[in-house]
């Protein structure tokens, strides 16, 4: 007799590739599941435009079910202990995740079903390589990128060949519908969510629509060409691998079909810092919240609730940083460059805390994924594991004349600027008043003057710095 199983779907939002489901389908019928437990997940629940995203990819994923997928809303134990007592289920599977509070919860439900003699099976999915297989030589986890990368993860044992999809699914027979995705009000009233999703196809199609797209027109230049945020060579994959429409492992190996050169490899590179991201949250609980270097406790940050507004509403006065933010509330995306110089902005020129920013990204980014929002927040303030040296420190002016040298991305982004030219582009309160005049533009009221001086907020920062380098040596 089949057994009766449970698949409890959750950042593993596909079929192909998909270990928990396979080895499902292989032993029996299943109910597919999905529980949105905020709940449990406290301060840590979906920010708004990843909720806007899982919506669209629950009902991508209910139609590759043929709409079996069984909706639930609350805390995951007591609904997962209901359904293995209604159906009588022998097991529940799942893919792992990582995030603390999931690493808690999941162990207390597997605890609570095994004491009832329910099967736990728990499969990796969502990384190229677990946590505690990649170690230093004496047991500790890696501190650097680099020699994470090249002794840990590429001396490991290779990542495995995806799975494809199960051929055919037994389906337990419902006894209960459970909710409407609908129900979940996972959308906005006020429907912005449009705007933002219009340059999507969330799904497990669309991932596997715009990995192709990478591979025929985005990774022939991706090594340069993702550093200039006008051009198409970046992947745009990675709301996909967050919600799990797409494994790393297919990533990994699309790749491995074509001749390796700089380009491949470097993706494959960023894709090892996705497993550092992990690697650091795993090893450290509470990377979202607290400094990696415990010197930059006693960091003098300089809370302003007035330019923070201005820095997220993209009214900073600074073109660059202002198309960024921008590019964020309207697509949900920023380019990874741009991340970098609005996130240096922030929290070396404003000195706002880094926690800030992670926040606003959390709500605002459609791949919001807790790892990589925060390691990549702690880089960037210089607290965190590998991070950008203090005194390094991003001039927007020059990184837009650099790699946006034609103005086309912060033109598109900040069109009240787009009379200007060139040259004063990205230095708008430097251009004489005849050219301003000439581009109908009046700094203060047609775009804003610059909230903070840049070369007197750098000094600002450095001296911060310094003060906070002289206490940790004393």
């Amino acid at each position: 007799m089949k057994q009766t199983i449970i698949h409890w779907f959750r950042q593993d939002l596909r079929l192909h590739d998909n270990p928990a489901l396979n080895m499902a389908v292989q032993q029996g019928k299943i109910l597919p599941v999905y529980i949105l437990d905020d709940e449990s997940a406290g301060i840590y629940k979906m920010g708004a435009a990843s909720r806007c995203w899982l919506h669209h990819s629950l009902y991508a994923l209910n139609e590759s079910l043929g709409n079996k997928l069984q909706i639930y809303c609350g805390r995951a134990e007591p609904i997962l202990l209901a359904l293995v007592k209604a159906y009588s289920a022998d097991a529940v599977h799942w893919n792992r995740c990582y995030e603390p509070w999931r690493i808690q919860r999941d162990s207390h439900i597997k605890h609570s079903l095994s004491a009832q003699g329910v099967a736990v099976h728990s499969f990796n999915a969502s990384l190229l390589w677990e946590p505690w297989d990649v170690l230093k030589h004496d047991g500790t986890p890696y501190r650097m990128f680099t020699p994470f990368y090249r002794n840990g993860c590429l001396n490991a044992k290779s990542p495995r060949e995806p799975l494809i999809q199960p051929e055919t699914i037994e389906y337990v027979a419902s006894k209960d519908t459970g909710q409407s995705i609908a129900s979940l009000n996972l959308l906005p009233k006020i429907p912005w969510d449009q705007t933002v999703m219009a340059a999507w196809q969330s799904g497990e199609a669309g991932a596997m629509h715009t990995l192709q797209q990478f591979l025929d027109s985005g990774i022939s230049h991706y090594k340069e060409g993702r550093n200039f945020p006008a051009q198409h060579f970046v992947s745009r994959l990675s709301p996909y691998l967050h919600f799990g429409e797409l494994s790393p492992h297919q990533a990994w190996h699309a790749l491995g079909f074509r001749e390796k050169d700089d380009n491949s490899e470097h993706f494959c590179r960023e894709l090892g810092w996705r497993e550092f991201s992990y690697n650091l949250l795993y090893h450290n609980p509470d990377l979202a919240e607290k400094n990696l270097h415990n010197k930059f406790d006693a960091f003098p940050w300089q809370k302003n609730t007035a330019h923070l507004i201005a820095w997220q509403q993209g009214q900073t006065g600074i073109p660059i940083v202002d198309a960024g933010m921008r590019e964020l509330w309207q697509s949900g995306y920023m380019h990874n460059r741009v991340r970098m110089i609005t996130g240096s902005f922030l929290v070396k020129n404003l000195l706002q805390p880094w926690q800030l920013g992670e926040r606003w990204f959390w709500d605002c980014l459609v791949d919001a994924d807790l790892a990589n929002n925060s390691a990549s927040w702690q880089w960037i303030a210089g607290c965190g594991a590998d991070a950008a040296p203090y005194f390094r420190i991003f001039n927007p002016v020059i990184q837009g004349q650099k790699f946006d040298t034609y103005g086309q991305y912060t033109r598109q982004y900040v069109p009240e600027l787009k009379k200007l030219p060139d040259k004063y582009l990205f230095n708008p309160w430097e251009a004489p008043d005849r050219v301003l005049q000439s581009a109908g533009i009046l700094l203060g009221r047609d775009y804003p003057a610059p909230i903070v001086e840049l070369k007197q907020s750098r000094l600002r920062a450095l001296a911060a710095f310094k003060s906070l380098k002289n206490k940790h040596d004393n």
